[in-house]
């Protein structure tokens, strides 16, 4: 299997463009919003989220650009982890596709709604819950119940998932969690002989917004690092990374000691485009 880090940056990514910060203002290598892109034979691609900048990243990609014929395309389908506009904004980007299969907890197609409509107006599109690629084993595992802000409905989630994804021919094992409002019961069991494990890195501490005026982060929907760190075990068992950074984070900046405790705990900041053969 091919994982491509097609965006590593939370909402907005980095540098925001209404953000003056001192990481935006830094001149830090730049981070798209966090996508990804995987294949298990090269040929065909599947996206876990799509973000506002998939048409930069696409063109960036040459593995998903179109050809050999004027409208071919490698991309099969998306899988959402939840509903949040950074992770579902870019399928209106695709809606030239022709059409493709959108795969999402329940809870989250039916937020999608709206979008639904317009899209389905291009034609071809499937919407559905369960996942089936071709080559590829999917498991998946509940791992918060927020909403995004724009749900006013009650309806009962899960509202996001992680996704648990096995090459069945080569054994590797790809596990993406960029949404993490904890470390979930059986998370533990679920990235259990992966290979890869892409965590939720959006940020460093608990009370890293206090200083541009935003609310703590659990209530944000967001573990910090510093409580994930203490749950890795070393540079024993998968490949750790983490990805969906935040412009506020200071392991953006790799001089930081925010950056070498991550490097420390054998953990990785893949920049965007890191590609892994799994």
């Amino acid at each position: 299997m091919k994982v491509i880090l097609l965006g590593t940056a939370a909402g907005g990514g980095c540098p925001q463009w209404n953000c003056a910060c001192a990481l935006c203002t830094a001149g830090l290598e730049p981070r798209s919003q966090d996508c990804v892109a995987i294949s298990a034979d090269g040929a065909g691609w599947y996206l876990l989220n799509c973000s506002p900048d998939i048409r930069a990243q696409i063109l960036a990609t040459p593995e998903l650009r179109a050809g050999p014929g004027p409208r071919d395309i490698p991309l099969r389908g998306v899988l959402l982890t939840d509903a949040e506009l950074d992770h579902t904004l870019g399928l209106l980007m695709l809606r030239e596709a022709g059409g493709l299969p959108v795969w999402a907890p329940d809870a989250v197609l039916q937020a999608l709604s709206p979008f639904r409509a317009i899209i389905d107006g291009y034609g071809g599109w499937t919407w559905s819950s369960p996942v089936d690629l071709p080559g590829l084993r999917v498991q998946v595992l509940p791992v918060s119940d927020k909403k995004p802000k724009y749900v006013t409905s009650a309806q009962d989630g899960p509202w996001v998932m992680a996704y648990r994804i096995e090459d069945v021919v080569t054994g590797g094992v790809l596990v993406y969690a960029p949404c993490l409002k904890s470390w979930p019961a059986g998370f533990g069991a679920f990235v259990e002989g992966a290979s890869l494990v892409l965590l939720d890195g959006t940020f460093f501490a608990p009370d890293e917004m206090a200083g541009v005026g935003g609310p703590d982060q659990p209530a944000m929907g967001h573990l910090p690092i510093t409580e994930t760190l203490t749950r890795l075990p070393g540079r024993a068992g998968p490949h750790w990374a983490f990805t969906h950074l935040n412009n506020t984070n200071p392991v953006l900046d790799p001089s930081s000691p925010e950056h070498a405790a991550v490097l420390a705990a054998g953990a990785s900041l893949p920049p965007d485009g890191t590609t892994y053969v799994l």
